[in-house]
């Protein structure tokens, strides 16, 4: 009797293992799955995140050579021309883009450019000399707090147009070397020497002051 209890016991036990193995298998089946989705998945991320990342260059101060495109609008990313620009205003606003890789310079907000067309007879000697057929760039980074300029407006202390900083009032005067005509704003927006061929603005040297404003510390 103990030995057909125990037969019976051990025939129980074996068969009752068997249930167990087999759910033990699909359960590593079903963790070995789920590890590789979520690995899958965290490759995905990681090349979603390197596709954002900007391209080498992207973040560089302008070039000489780089060719000027627009920053906004309907033709963002296009080159500026010079028919692109309304005389006497307002400015375009562009940036700087490698001829020889076709990287945009847009990593930086520092690399931002005012472009605008006057009449070159009203422009300071100096100013006019930097001037290619009355267009000229400077940087769109106000010298104050590091604001964008965004506005054309007629100026506070005088009856002309300005660049204008909206966040402390600064104003710049284009036509005398972007010279702060009003506020807080201690020096001038630097300038960005330019060339035209063919009707295609691009960069002819390095701005010629520091970029932005005050740094802390």
């Amino acid at each position: 009797m103990s030995r057909a209890s125990f037969t019976t016991n051990s025939s129980s036990s074996e068969s009752s293992s068997e249930p167990d193995a087999e759910v033990y298998a699909e359960q590593t089946r079903r963790t070995v799955l789920l590890g590789a989705l979520v690995t899958t998945a965290c490759l995905g991320c990681s090349a979603h995140a390197g596709a954002n990342e900007d391209p080498p260059g992207a973040d560089e101060r302008p070039q000489k050579g780089d060719v000027l495109v627009f920053s906004e609008g309907d033709k963002e990313g296009k080159p500026i021309t010079a028919a692109d620009l309304p005389a006497g205003g307002p400015p375009l606003h562009a940036w700087p883009k490698d001829p020889n890789t076709s990287v945009v310079r847009s990593g930086s907000r520092l690399n931002e450019i005012l472009i605008i067309r006057l009449d070159p007879a009203e422009l300071d000697e100096k100013t006019r000399a930097r001037a290619v057929d009355g267009i000229l760039a400077y940087s769109a980074i106000c010298s104050h707090a590091g604001c964008p300029v965004t506005a054309w407006v007629k100026s506070d202390v005088g009856d002309k147009e300005v660049f204008k900083c909206m966040c402390h009032n600064s104003e710049f005067d284009p036509r005398a070397g972007a010279q702060v005509v009003f506020g807080p704003a201690p020096r001038r927006l630097a300038a960005l020497p330019l060339v035209l061929a063919d009707g295609s603005l691009s960069v002819a040297g390095n701005f010629t002051g520091k970029v932005g404003g005050a740094q802390p510390g």
